[in-house]
């Protein structure tokens, strides 16, 4: 596949344009490669050293992130920046990010994802960010706990932490990855009974108690490897591209 319809594959089926008005980040192509075609393609969270080398050692023609290196706002390609950079031209590994667009896809998105790993069923937008909502809200069939659902969220993999302050019998959910804990109060105005993001706040910790809101912080990467993975079984199922999933977890 050449680079550039690559490009265009993924800018119709993820909409970069339209979910990723107001994005802070850059989403598409950030740095191409000199052969300009798209045959392997690894997948990470984070457009960070090691998976620029795993990449590399893998042959990738490019890398795939959720969190890339450009922003909308110009930085100066200097100190870690310009090494990652470095190391991408040296081996002609191409890159490309997808931020906001990969959380709210309705398919292969996190919250969407997320969603569908916990069965929930009559879905909606949920959460309002910069005049736009970005997660999800929905109903469990039946009743689940709080620790089920925190498994069933995360796998294996502990979660950051729980507030257990709601209901024990949980019936609604509102979802939003990566950093999202502000929205924990629009949850409570909601009336759901768990709240689901990534990374823990101070300061919406009262208010969950006094509100009985349960939440889980499964952690920004935990919660954010979900659209990378799903659209790299997309993109391997039905275009026929080398795909592999890069799990490099901070814990964080």
């Amino acid at each position: 596949m050449r680079l550039a319809e690559f490009d265009r594959l993924i800018r119709e089926l993820l909409r970069l344009e339209e979910a990723g008005a107001g994005d802070s980040a850059l989403n598409g192509l950030q740095v191409a490669n000199t052969r300009e075609e798209v045959g392997r393609v690894a997948f990470a969270v984070d457009a960070c050293l090691e998976a620029i080398r795993r990449a590399a050692e893998w042959k990738a023609d490019l890398l795939f992130v959720h969190h890339g290196l450009l922003r909308v706002e110009a930085a100066p390609l200097t100190g870690w920046m310009y090494r990652r950079l470095h190391e991408l031209l040296a081996v002609d590994c191409a890159l490309y990010a997808a931020h906001l667009p990969l959380d709210v896809h309705p398919e292969v998105g996190n919250n969407a994802i997320l969603a569908r790993r916990l069965g929930l069923q009559d879905l909606q937008p949920f959460g309002l960010h910069r005049g736009r909502k970005i997660g999800l809200k929905g109903a469990l069939p039946q009743a689940r706990s709080l620790e089920e659902l925190a498994a069933r969220c995360c796998g294996e993999r502990r979660s950051l932490s729980l507030l257990a302050f709601g209901p024990q019998a949980i019936r609604t959910v509102g979802i939003i990855s990566g950093g999202g804990a502000g929205e924990a109060l629009q949850a409570i105005d909601e009336g759901l009974d768990l709240f689901i993001t990534g990374e823990p706040s101070h300061m919406v910790y009262h208010p969950c108690l006094e509100g009985r809101l349960n939440v889980i912080f499964g952690g920004h990467y935990l919660t954010e490897i979900w659209g990378v993975k799903g659209l790299a079984d997309l993109l391997a199922a039905e275009h026929g591209l080398a795909t592999v999933f890069l799990d490099i977890p901070t814990g964080l």
